[in-house]
């Protein structure tokens, strides 16, 4: 199991590597730059701020030196390598190799990227394990009872409450539950002033609206899990055995139709930790996920490849958490790895 565990965790690396290769290039796609504004600005300023940042320099690889490189024969590869390591791209590759994801042009460098992430992503952090939570707490339940009363009331109600969950997009039930929280109780939403401040009125709602789609899906997938298992021999055999229903139910049904649950929850729960772009705007909380919105809206170029490399790290940590308790529920997967 630990051999496992250190190849998944070497195998993030190249991932990392290539979320960062896609982002960079994709966001250069974009017209503009950072220090592009509305009312013109002097260009020796421009000039002045690229140059500060790194962004006079070649994108991808410094072409001046590879020519002279080529010109004397063969490529040097450690002149290659400088060449790289002389570009945008692999000048930011370095810094974040070292921990360092660079300034955010927004603040004209007063305020570098990480210290952002660290000061905006508790309050999605909060966000996420409450929607997370919710999520859990209803979608398992509904689930398990509509599959052991199949066909009954409590199955119907499961099923549209699942359906209800997955077909409305969030941005709609954002919405839709903010015009009826303010025109029924007069509550409009409100801004956290801080991670434990605003229990009630600034992070409930949204992450009611968060963790609806995962409820949801988590329903309808632990039920169709719980009807596959509840018709297999093994079920049939303990009943015949005389052995309880309710343990029946956890000890064989519950633990073997969870593994398809938890192989969706640890990329779901690292997608709601990491906040909700939509929902984080409509009600107006300051996490990650408002910051990653504004810093593509300000072609914040550091703040957006930060950002995407810390979300793509998060997944791929709830992927090796998922991984980790294959394990644990079924024994066949632990001795196998």
């Amino acid at each position: 199991m630990i051999g496992f565990l250190i190849r998944r965790i070497l195998a993030v690396i190249p991932v990392l590597f290539v979320v960062a290769f896609i982002t960079f290039f994709m966001m250069k796609q974009a017209k503009g730059g950072p220090f592009d504004q509305e009312k013109e600005v002097n260009p020796a300023t421009i000039k002045t701020l690229n140059a500060r940042f790194g962004l006079d320099k070649p994108t991808w690889i410094n072409t001046t030196a590879v020519s002279q490189a080529s010109d004397q024969g063969v490529a040097n590869p450690l002149k290659l390598g400088r060449a790289f390591l002389d570009s945008q791209f692999g000048n930011y590759i370095i810094n974040a190799v070292q921990g360092d994801l660079g300034p955010t042009y927004s603040s004209k460098g007063t305020e570098d990227v990480q210290d952002v992430i660290k000061r905006k992503f508790p309050i999605s952090l909060r966000l996420g394990l409450m929607a997370a939570a919710f999520a859990l707490v209803v979608g398992l339940p509904l689930g398990i009872l509509g599959a052991l009363k199949q066909n009954t009331i409590f199955d119907y109600i499961s099923l549209i409450l699942a359906t209800i969950g997955t077909s409305v997009p969030t941005f709609v039930t954002g919405l839709l539950l903010t015009l009826f929280l303010s025109r029924v109780f007069g509550v409009k939403p409100i801004k956290p002033a801080g991670i434990w401040d605003g229990f009630s009125t600034a992070y409930i709602a949204p992450a009611f609206i968060l963790g609806l789609g995962t409820m949801a899906y988590i329903t309808r997938l632990t039920r169709s899990s719980m009807l596959e298992v509840k018709r297999q021999d093994y079920i049939r055999t303990a009943r015949a055995k005389g052995m309880g229903e309710r343990i029946v139910i956890t000890r064989h049904m519950l633990r073997n139709s969870m593994i398809p649950v938890v192989t969706i929850l640890g990329p779901a729960v690292a997608g709601l930790v990491t906040g909700s772009f939509i929902i984080e705007n409509i009600f107006r909380v300051p996490g990650i996920g408002d910051e990653f919105v504004g810093a593509i809206g300000s072609r914040d170029y550091s703040m957006i490849m930060g950002s995407t490399l810390f979300f793509a790290l998060l997944v791929a940590i709830g992927n090796l958490t998922v991984d980790v308790a294959y394990g644990f529920l079924d024994p066949r997967i632990r001795n196998k790895s």
